[in-house]
């Protein structure tokens, strides 16, 4: 104010908070986002129902997929969000971890601003506690053989267990998962690469999630075109087109004159001649099943069943991508230029009915680079579960493949952490040596979440935890099926390093991000809807007077 008159920066209806008030409602926002997920932690955590505006029903226990679907408004719970969706992106579990331990952080700096001490300091505590955490976890990593399928399998059903929709079904599910991932993997100078996207997950309603399958090859949600093809191909020579089998219409409009029934049979002659030409060079190719992604004539249909050769039109690019990974052949864009060498092997083609649809099978392909899991389940809601839970699971299992290290699960490593954290913060002097001990105890938040989600007593355990990792047991952790401390790695209870220093990276950003803001300034809400509702009333006004 100016000599008594107010200068306005910011437009009418902004609000503005600022200091010690803003840091509040931001921390309060992520720490009520992350008590939301809290239980939905571990083996023993309960699900979320959540439905949407349209009346979209989605059951799971999937952090990242429960933070997506919830319609969040504050812009601190945002960003949270955001780090459940960088976890889920980049190692593709451990999100709920990733929440929990954002929230805690965020936690725990609230207590140090009560007592005074600036954002700025916290979060240079925050920083050394993270790198000193982060090389704490490379050194109580375990090497594995990357191809390791036992160790492989234990990591996947750590990560199967956390979802009740395939209770009792791990095992299973987690040697599928294992099988996928070791035929796809390639060895890149001595380093192994798994491309995820050269394992399709394909669902279908009906049976139990016992009869999932994996089929070394492709599954098509496709039917065979015409009747009179065959249903079994077996030891198939593919040719997979990216061009319709049908004539092509002109670019621009054409207009042709026939003044005589003989012009016009010669005309439709002359194109049955054409699609018959396509379909012979195809089978001179030697091809007995052929997918093309766009249409196929009716004609060029029956000339195909004549010839006793297969066929599937209108499939997806993506599809016909894998099937020519799977099968070793190469996507031909014109059928003039299709040759023997273009052709893809499989055993067997096959049309099944699954459920009430018919899919065709393409499986027994020698070395396939691409595979498909075909989920099944009880409901609509079961299978989208199921599939979630197994697109985690194949995500671990990739980790380890490219990034071979373990640490034990059971909440073993962010009490071993937050231990070795404590005497590291003893050798600082200021008070920096305060916010590296808080990091410490929000760790301990993990194992004292997972107590808490199984029934058990959450101080007990966290004490007989602190006190087997005194006497030197790194990989003590909580087995919440027998609500005993053991150890981890003899239990067969795993998890991948990198998914453990992503959720520590990405729950530690967020929290420094959030603490570094100290003003909120929001603009105002459009007027539209103040301008409707005056809208009428205006005109009324008008034609009383």
């Amino acid at each position: 104010m100016a000599q008594g008159i107010p200068v306005l920066v910011l437009k009418e209806g902004t609000t503005r908070t600022t200091g010690r008030e803003a840091q509040r409602a931001n921390i309060m926002a992520a720490i009520t986002l992350a008590e939301t997920i809290k239980s939905s932690l571990g083996p023993r955590g309960m699900d979320k129902m959540l439905v949407s505006s349209f009346g979209d029903v989605t059951i799971t226990n999937d952090g990242a997929t429960i933070v997506k679907e919830m319609d969040v408004q504050h812009p601190a719970a945002k960003m949270m969000v955001e780090v459940a969706k960088a976890q889920d992106s980049e190692v593709g579990d451990g999100t709920t971890t990733a929440i929990i331990l954002a929230g805690a952080l965020l936690k725990k700096a609230d207590e140090l601003l009560e007592q005074e001490i600036h954002p700025t300091i916290i979060v240079e505590g925050y920083k050394k506690a993270m790198e000193k955490a982060l090389s704490i976890i490379d050194e109580i990593a375990i090497k594995i053989d990357p191809m390791d399928k036992q160790k492989l399998k234990e990591v996947a059903i750590t990560a199967l267990s956390g979802k009740s929709i395939v209770a009792g079904h791990y095992e299973k599910l987690a040697e599928l998962v294992v099988d996928a991932a070791i035929a796809v993997a390639e060895n890149i100078n001595g380093k192994f690469k798994v491309d995820l996207d050269n394992i399709k997950l394909e669902k279908k309603k009906g049976e139990s999630i016992d009869e999932t399958q994996l089929i070394h090859g492709v599954v098509l949600d496709k039917e065979i075109v015409h009747p009179g093809m065959p249903k079994r191909i077996e030891d198939a020579k593919i040719a997979i087109l990216d061009c319709p089998l049908e004539i092509e219409k002109t670019e621009i409009t054409a207009k042709i004159n026939i003044t005589s029934p003989e012009q016009m049979k010669k005309f439709l002659d002359e194109e049955a001649s054409m699609l018959k030409a396509m379909v012979d060079k195809i089978a001179e190719s030697g091809a007995n099943f052929v997918v093309v992604q766009k249409g196929i004539d009716d004609i060029a249909q029956h000339y195909l069943a004549k010839r006793g050769i297969a066929a599937v039109r209108r499939a997806k690019r993506s599809d016909i991508e894998l099937l020519a990974k799977a099968c070793n052949a190469r996507i031909v864009t014109n059928v003039e230029d299709l040759t023997p060498a273009d052709l893809g092997y499989a055993k067997l083609v096959e049309e099944r009915r699954v459920g009430k649809d018919k899919m065709v099978f393409i499986e027994g392909c020698k070395n396939p680079k691409a595979v498909t899991i075909l989920i099944r389940g009880g409901s609509d809601r079961f299978v989208d579960e199921a599939e979630r839970s197994l697109h985690d699971a194949k995500c671990v299992v990739r980790n380890v493949i490219q990034d071979p290290w373990l640490v034990a699960g059971g909440g073993a490593p962010e009490v071993e952490v937050a231990m070795r954290l404590k005497e590291y913060a003893r050798g600082f002097s200021g008070r920096e040596q305060l916010a590296i001990m808080r990091f410490a105890e929000a760790l301990e938040e993990i194992p004292l979440t997972l107590a808490e989600n199984s029934g058990l007593d959450p101080v007990d355990i966290i004490v007989e935890l602190r006190s087997a990792h005194t006497r030197g047991e790194k990989n003590a952790g909580i087995n919440v099926f027998t609500g005993k401390v053991t150890d981890m790695l003899k239990e067969g209870i795993v998890e991948p390093a990198i998914v453990k220093k992503q959720a520590i990276k990405s729950a530690t950003e967020a929290a420094i991000a959030l603490l570094k803001i100290d003003d909120i300034i929001a603009a105002a809400a459009p007027k539209k809807e103040k301008e409707e509702k005056k809208g009428p009333e205006s005109e009324g006004l008008g034609m009383a007077e």
